[in-house]
């Protein structure tokens, strides 16, 4: 069966999970651990305040990631992976590995356009 690309389900897998900082939040709820904002945002220190709570409320939206908020004083709320979110998991996985192997090839093939530069001179 051909597939027909504008029909392509990919698009809407990668839209869950594109840019800098969702895959990173992702991995690190998918570890088990019950992150409050403030440990999410030690984990990953270069993230902003705003662009943390801006991921987590999408995360949220999509049923990928649960927001408990406890009522007492101060607040206390915690972040984990739902159970739909866990289906993530063996993707991340297969992206992970991917990634880490497209990063070797891409290393050994500026290895060998460098060498035969070497050899051209």
């Amino acid at each position: 069966m051909k597939k027909n690309p504008e029909q392509c389900q990919v698009v809407v897998a990668l839209d869950m999970i594109v840019g800098k900082w969702k895959p990173i939040i992702i991995q690190h709820l998918l570890s088990g651990d019950i992150l409050r904002f403030n440990e999410l945002r030690r984990l990953m220190p270069d993230i902003t305040q705003r662009m943390l709570t801006l991921h987590l409320r999408e995360l949220e939206e999509q049923d990928i990631v649960q927001r408990v908020v406890y009522p007492q004083i101060p607040p206390k709320v915690e972040y984990s992976i739902t159970e739909y979110g866990k289906s993530l998991g063996p993707v991340m996985d297969a992206m992970h590995h991917w990634g880490a192997a497209h990063v070797e090839h891409m290393k050994l093939k500026n290895e060998q356009g460098a060498s035969l530069d070497g050899e051209a001179n």
